[in-house]
Order: structure tokens, then C-alpha cells, then sequence
């Protein structure tokens, strides 16, 4: 993670402070964020996300930056504690279970037969209910539609959906 300053305005009574804020997580994901610090208070004024953030991930982009980004400014954190740490103050772990450090932007999708049968699943539950199940495996495992699409496909090798075409 890096906060960087952008601008600075000078007002009568204060000044109103731009920072650039990257995170770069351990499985490629990125965020880029504008927070604009005035008045004692931080704000979000643009978020960029490769891949797109869910919104789940959304309203924690707060907690990951707010410790960081209260350090460069000169403010106290809100937070108790230290994200990553035990109470000793050594390395913990993260949400999902591995060492601490960088978090990943979403849990790791599961390789594998139990992948595709976790894919399998999420197609057949949006068929269910009326939705584009290519849209419910892109939302699911946090992949590109390409990537979707042949993760569907080795479902449908592995016997987990029915076959696209009839096969004479």
C-alpha cells in the first residue's frame, strides 16, 4: 500500500489535502483512491478497482486505507488496533486464514474439481432464479467473463452441468 500527497489548498482557516492511495493485493488486484482530508475529516472523492470491487469489498476499502492514510496525514486512527496483529502486537492473520500482510481483494476461489463444482453450482442457482448465470460465476469467483466462461466449460467436462449441444 502507498499513500501519496497530491495537492495541497491553502484556506483561511485550514487547508483541504488531496492523496493518491494504492493498494496492490497478493492475487493482482489493485485499487487506486482520491481522499481529500479537510476539516479534520477523510473522504473518498474517486475509487478506481481492477478487477471491479464487489460491494461487500466497497464498504472495507475504508478499514484497509484508514490506518495508512491517517499516518500520512498526521491524524490518530479510529481504529483500536492495528489490522494484521495480535494482541502481542506480532503478525496475525488475515480475514481468510492466511498469514498476515497484504489481504487479498476476495477469498481464493477454490482449484480444482471443487472449483467447478462450486461453479456448477452458482450457474444452476441463477438459472433457477432467472439471472444470467455467466453474470452469477463472474460475481462469484471474481474472474473476467473469459475466464467464466471456460471455468463453466470445465464443469460441463467434469459432468457438473448438462451438455451445451446434443451430441449425435
Amino acid at each position: 500500500m502507498s499513500v501519496t500527497p497530491a495537492w495541497e489548498v491553502q484556506e483561511h482557516t485550514g487547508a483541504t489535502s488531496w492523496f493518491q492511495v494504492r493498494l496492490a493485493f497478493e492475487d493482482g488486484a489493485r485499487v487506486d483512491a482520491l481522499a481529500v482530508v479537510a476539516g479534520g475529516q477523510v473522504s473518498i472523492e474517486d475509487v478506481k478497482a481492477w478487477p471491479a470491487l464487489s460491494l461487500a469489498d466497497l464498504t472495507v476499502l475504508a478499514d484497509w486505507i484508514e490506518e495508512p492514510l491517517c499516518r500520512a496525514c498526521g491524524m490518530e486512527s479510529y481504529a483500536d488496533e492495528e489490522p494484521g496483529t495480535d494482541e502481542d502486537g506480532g503478525p496475525g492473520t488475515d480475514e481468510d486464514g492466511g498469514p498476515g500482510g497484504a489481504p487479498r481483494a476476495r477469498p481464493a476461489w477454490p482449484r480444482g474439481i471443487e472449483g467447478r463444482w462450486l461453479v456448477a453450482q452458482e450457474y444452476r442457482a441463477a438459472q433457477e432464479e432467472g439471472l444470467d448465470p455467466v453474470l452469477a460465476v463472474m460475481c462469484a469467483t471474481g474472474h473476467s467473463r473469459r475466464r467464466s466462461l471456460r471455468l463453466i466449460a470445465q464443469a460441463r467436462d467434469a459432468g457438473f452441468l448438462t451438455p451445451r449441444h446434443a451430441r449425435r
